[in-house]
């Protein structure tokens, strides 16, 4: 019984993070010291939520494999006969491939995060957040209408915010957090609009219903295309703002101020993931607006081209898989402009588990250097502090090449697949387009390899480097000595630098502000926690492998991030249809003549991706030269500034390579000079036109009336007799005004 299966469970697949949720956020609030006892409870129940929901999607997956059918369940909201809106959930291959997705990455950062915030104070309340976070992007994914989208595309929206400014106590995290849900205010406005603009058309919010609506309105004529690709432009903006595309992209990078495992999620499976998700829905209304189409793939090949040339000298190592994750969500949403919806479909999930055994792994580096270096992420996220953690980190050593060469588009990895498609689908549908992608695929490549091999491999650089020569070293207002948490003033810079390794805070206000909840163990100092260490005590720490619970996720991802991309290749011998060759070759391994088929599509696909395949091994041949003796810190001789006696056309290039990427491509400067500052300059014009000529009319109007009333008093003697004489006056005067009274004429 397929379908009652599905009618009877598949609204258990939201609830289930949502309510774990909610029990978990009640508990912390209303009981603090017990939850904290309780903490680890609280994430095996979040945990246990989730791979509930997992379970029911990969059930109804199954079945909806088998019988190919689409299932919609409706119960009504508003029942009226005007306006009808209804609630519930529709199950297609589309849903059940995102809340797979969506499950399976979850629950894989949910195991990653209980070792990383283990020391964090707001360790049960980040679990309820990151278990809102998932139900609200499985709801998304299970809306059957664009109210219903819009409600779970806000909470993505509110759950972001607040998962990003986990450690608020930073300063910088707290302005990453609001600038990411201003930016996002901003598509979030104009989808608000194109959903109004579409009911407005069709009268219906529900997809399928106004999809073909628009349909049939567009093709008898009854639309003015120009007012149907006005209303569609608009909402398509929630998704350039959700996904980072040009000109929104500017709040993605910044949002490396949450927590590693929030990165992971957002960049994987939720927030940059709804964008791309909803343009694949609404796919059928805008597949018939040519202009509309032709604008998603020219901001699409503009922003992966942009991502891949700022990546190229992040010294960040978060923020440079941020650039590489606004790249990659360019290659999707041209995808889809070109009428490639099924490869940008293939491509966000291949990438999505690419990219979150790539954060899983950078948290992993993280947490162990911070050991090492502090907590400042200027040090501890810095990749030429690093180097040689392959050494000391096996795990995570074997399993970060992975993503990374599966990012980087070489074969039989997943990305490669879907990638290629997608290179391919642009070279047949536009020749600049098909540049732009065959370009961004050698860039990826360089600077994907590039995240690599300064981390990874050569020697441990950390303990031969002089912090303050090293041009990297913040100022010590801006230190942060634990996560979320702030400098006390009365440490000075000699003192940060004698005591760069800090593992417990303990004093009154650090601790808070660190949301640290370890306890100071005996014999320690009271203000730093554990026993300062000298210069030469540091320099003997090296980063130790991860525990299991940080490491087991990064096994399990490196799974699907080799084989996932054999399920969805196109054969290039059946006009656009499927072959699942990964089940196929099992299938068919006693038939040499099936497996002899299968190997020869295999081939075809190897030729037709030559061109694009050629340019990311020469981008990594590239990087192996640049970083491969990542020993002798080649990356600060390569992008320093030329000298002006040696001003050659390539140390001019680098050098402008170097300054474009370290400032973001000057958008930020752009960006704060005129954006900012004019709506700043125009609400305070706003706030000034309230104030004299609003509230001056109000207040005139009030004070008028105030001394009016005690010039009256005061020419008033209390005689009854005066007031019918004013009475009369007060009569006349009016009628006075307004009658005609003829004018007798003259004799």
């Amino acid at each position: 019984m397929p379908v009652e299966l599905s009618s009877r469970y598949a609204c258990f697949i939201p609830p289930c993070p949502l309510v774990a949720s909610r029990s978990t956020g009640s508990l912390s609030f209303f009981f603090p010291k017990a939850t904290r006892s309780l903490r680890r409870l609280c994430a095996a129940f979040n945990t246990s939520s989730l791979i509930i929901a997992m379970s029911i999607s990969l059930a109804l997956f199954w079945q909806q494999a088998a019988t190919h059918s689409i299932q919609q369940y409706l119960w009504a909201w508003i029942p009226k006969s005007d306006f009808r809106l209804k609630i519930g959930f529709l199950i297609d291959p589309l849903t059940l491939a995102m809340s797979i997705l969506v499950t399976t990455v979850g629950i894989s950062v949910m195991v990653h995060s209980d070792s990383y915030m283990c020391h964090d104070q707001g360790y049960a309340r980040f679990y309820a957040y990151l278990s809102l976070f998932t139900a609200s992007m499985l709801g998304l994914v299970l809306s059957p209408n664009l109210v219903q989208i819009y409600v779970f595309w806000e909470l993505v929206g509110m759950c972001s915010y607040l998962l990003i400014g986990s450690w608020f106590a930073r300063s910088s995290a707290a302005d990453a957090c609001q600038k990411a849900f201003a930016t996002n205010r901003i598509g979030d406005f104009g989808l608000l609009l194109g959903i109004s603009g579409v009911y407005w058309i069709t009268g219906s919010f529900e997809i399928f219903e106004l999809c073909d609506r628009f349909f049939e309105l567009n093709n008898s004529g009854v639309i003015n295309p120009i007012l149907a690709n006005t209303i569609a432009l608009p909402l398509l903006l929630g998704p350039v703002s959700k996904s980072a595309q040009f000109p929104l992209h500017v709040w993605l990078p910044d949002a490396m101020e949450g927590p590693t495992p929030i990165s992971a999620l957002i960049h994987a499976a939720t927030t940059v993931a709804a964008g791309i998700f909803l343009i694949a829905r609404i796919f059928n209304l805008i597949s018939i607006l040519p202009p509309t189409m032709h604008v998603i793939s020219r901001v699409g090949g503009v922003t992966t081209l942009l991502g891949a040339t700022l990546a190229l000298a992040q010294k960040d190592l978060k923020r440079g898989l941020a650039y590489s994750t606004m790249s990659q969500l360019g290659y999707m949403v041209p995808a889809s402009g070109i009428g490639a919806s099924r490869s940008a479909l293939f491509h966000l999930i291949t990438h999505a588990y690419s990219k979150a055994l790539s954060f899983l792994g950078s948290g992993s580096v993280i947490h162990s250097m911070e050991k090492v270096v502090g907590y400042s992420p200027t040090r501890s996220q810095n990749m030429f502090f690093m180097g040689g953690l392959r050494k000391y980190m096996p795990i995570t050593g074997t399993t970060f090449p992975s993503g990374t060469l599966s990012l980087c588009g070489i074969p039989p990895l997943s990305c490669f697949w879907s990638k290629d498609q997608i290179t391919t689908e642009s070279r047949l549908r536009s020749p600049y387009l098909g540049l732009t992608t065959s370009i961004t695929a050698g860039l990826t490549a360089f600077h994907t390899s590039r995240i690599y091999l300064p981390t990874f491999e050569g020697n441990f650089r950390a303990n031969q480097i002089n912090y303050i020569g090293f041009n990297t070293f913040p100022p010590s207002e801006n230190i942060i000595t634990s996560r979320g948490g702030a400098q006390p003033e009365s440490l000075t810079t000699q003192t940060i630098n004698n005591a760069i390794s800090v593992t417990d805070m303990q004093r009154d206000g650090v601790a808070e502000a660190g949301n640290l909840v370890t306890p100071r163990l005996p014999g320690e100092d009271p203000i730093l926690g554990k026993a300062i260490q000298t210069h030469s005590e540091r320099n003997s720490l090296y980063p130790q492998e991860s525990n299991f619970c940080m490491v087991s996720p990064l096994i399990i991802l490196a799974i699907p991030t080799a084989f996932a991309g054999l399920v969805g290749v196109v054969d290039p011998t059946q006009k656009g249809t499927g072959l699942d060759l990964l089940l196929d070759w099992l299938i068919s391994t006693p038939s040499f003549s099936e497996a002899n088929k299968h190997l020869e599509n295999l081939m075809d696909i190897l030729t037709s991706s030559t061109p694009s395949l050629s340019l990311s091994l020469i981008g990594l041949l590239i990087s192996f030269k640049v970083y491969g003796q990542t020993n002798k810190l080649v990356d600060a001789k390569v992008f320093e500034k030329p000298k002006l006696g040696n001003k050659n056309l390539l140390n001019i290039f680098v050098s402008f390579t170097r300054d474009w990427s370290i400032n973001r491509g000057y958008i930020d400067y752009y960006h704060d000079s005129y954006f900012i500052r004019g709506i700043n300059f125009t609400s305070k014009l706003v706030s000034h036109f309230d104030q004299w000529v609003i509230d001056g009319f109000i207040n005139a109007t009030g004070v008028s009336s105030l001394f009016g009333g005690e010039s009256i008093r005061y020419g008033k003697n209390g005689r009854i007799s005066h007031y019918p004489f004013g009475l009369l006056i007060g009569i006349i005067l009016p009628v006075s005004l307004v009658v005609d009274f003829p004018i007798p004429p003259l004799p």
